[in-house]
């Protein structure tokens, strides 16, 4: 076991290692200087067209509206790398770690843009009728036979990566959050939240859309209230904690109180590596969320999905990494959740954690709802539609077991797989990128 451990940690290094974060970031820029920045030009445009894409639309072109695919893609991201994620990037580079996870979020708006344009404009129909899309089907479709392989392999990392990731970590972290803060046993959050999520996730995508609608909106407004009030009580340390972040983002910062100190190249590494892990940009979910949504448009999809990477990082991230550095406890040695209840509480004495708690539950449990679907795609392309109700069971038995395991291996096992999920996105991305700008073109050239 001790050999397999090191083995799964030197691939880690590998996987999440200075080639990687160049090469998301550098795919980012690339399609970004591709679509002459019109990612973020067009941010006002992408938010008219989800609040018009509310309604359902014609359900001969999609199961869900884009506003609930959106949402489905935004549950599965808006998770505890919002919360934990962005405190460990802080704990582990420094205030600076904030300015990277910006910049991989603006380049990743392109990413993400593409991503759900050639998962819209390749999606096909399964033998149920229901639309199925995503980077293993623009691969198929899109680059052809001869490089299947490449699509296979997404599907094999995000089919394994799923239950870790997105599903055993999910509820992991909601169960120690509800015994540190509730005294609520392991156990029975664990069977709690199993009897839930089967109850949605057997409905299929229509009921997942309908639930991460009704949820998301709702958790991340209330989040961002409960931020807003710890940076208001914190006001006049908002523009120091600024100047940390943009001074540290390219100078090293001394050990200080107990922050054990951080290179420049560590700001860089773990700020865009939990970047990528709360945003999802360059690993391809959000094209298979919202390869299901009704629309005769893949330009227009594409532009609905890349809010999902603005909301999640420039948006809640910001406030989070905000929070912490403004109240000054991100030297206080603390990390994860810990850190981030730990800014919450020193605003709001008594209250500030019980809150941190419920929208970590809340967050994680829409994670596991959202990436249950994708790896329902990703086992529904491996082997066909018969896979469908053998992995929603296999999924739902799963969420108990997460609760109470020690997941230290599985945690590193899943954060390896969803950076390899990554490889053939982006190496697709890169030969589909024409086809995207030219159907971007088209788009433009009739609106």
């Amino acid at each position: 076991m001790e050999f397999l451990n090191n083995l799964v940690n030197t691939i880690n290094g590998l996987v999440w290692g200075p080639p990687m974060l160049v090469l998301i970031l550098g795919t980012g820029l690339v399609l970004m200087l591709m679509l002459k920045f019109m990612p973020l030009t067009r941010i006002g445009t992408g938010f008219a067209l989800m609040w018009r894409g509310r309604a359902k639309g014609d359900e001969s072109t999609g199961e869900i509206s884009p506003f609930q695919a959106l949402m489905t893609s935004l549950a599965a991201t808006v998770g505890t790398g919002n919360i934990a994620g962005v405190a460990t990037a802080i704990f582990l580079g420094g205030p600076g770690a904030l300015f990277w996870m910006w910049c991989t979020a603006l380049v990743g708006m392109a990413t993400k843009y593409c991503e759900v344009v050639l998962a819209v404009h390749y999606r096909e129909k399964d033998d149920r009728g229901e639309h199925v899309g995503g980077p293993m089907y623009a691969i198929k479709n899109g680059l052809g036979k001869k490089w299947v392989w490449l699509g296979t392999a997404f599907a094999i990392f995000g089919g394994l990566a799923g239950f870790g990731i997105g599903n055993m970590v999910q509820v992991n972290s909601m169960a120690h959050a509800l015994e540190t803060t509730f005294s609520v046993p392991l156990w029975a959050t664990g069977l709690i939240t199993m009897v839930v999520v089967g109850l949605v996730i057997l409905g299929g995508i229509r009921r997942i859309g309908v639930v991460a609608a009704s949820l998301v909106p709702f958790m991340c407004l209330a989040y961002l209230i409960a931020a807003a009030v710890v940076l208001v009580v914190n006001a006049s340390a908002i523009p120091a904690a600024f100047d940390l972040i943009f001074t540290h983002a390219f100078t090293p910062i001394a050990a200080t109180g107990g922050f054990a100190g951080a290179a420049v190249i560590a700001a860089i590494r773990f700020g865009v590596a939990r970047g990528i892990f709360s945003n999802e940009a360059g690993l391809g979910t959000a094209g298979i969320a919202q390869a299901a949504g009704t629309t005769t448009s893949s330009v227009r999809s594409g532009m609905i999905g890349m809010l999902g990477t603005f909301i999640d990082t420039i948006i809640v991230c910001s406030m989070t990494g905000l929070a912490i550095i403004c109240t000054g406890v991100w030297t206080s040695g603390a990390s994860g959740a810990a850190l981030s209840a730990a800014a919450f509480e020193s605003a709001m004495p008594g209250i500030g954690g019980v809150i941190l708690t419920i929208a970590l539950v809340v967050f994680a449990f829409t994670t596991i709802l959202g990436w249950s679907y994708f790896g329902e795609k990703c086992w529904e392309f491996l082997v066909g539609t018969k896979a469908i109700w053998p992995f929603r069971v296999i999924w739902v038995l799963a969420v108990p077991f997460g609760a109470i395991a020690q997941l230290d291996f599985a945690w590193l096992l899943a954060d390896t797989l969803n950076g390899l999920m990554a490889i053939p996105n982006l190496v697709s991305l890169l030969l589909l990128s024409p086809v995207v700008v030219k159907l971007t073109k088209e788009y433009f050239a009739r609106s």
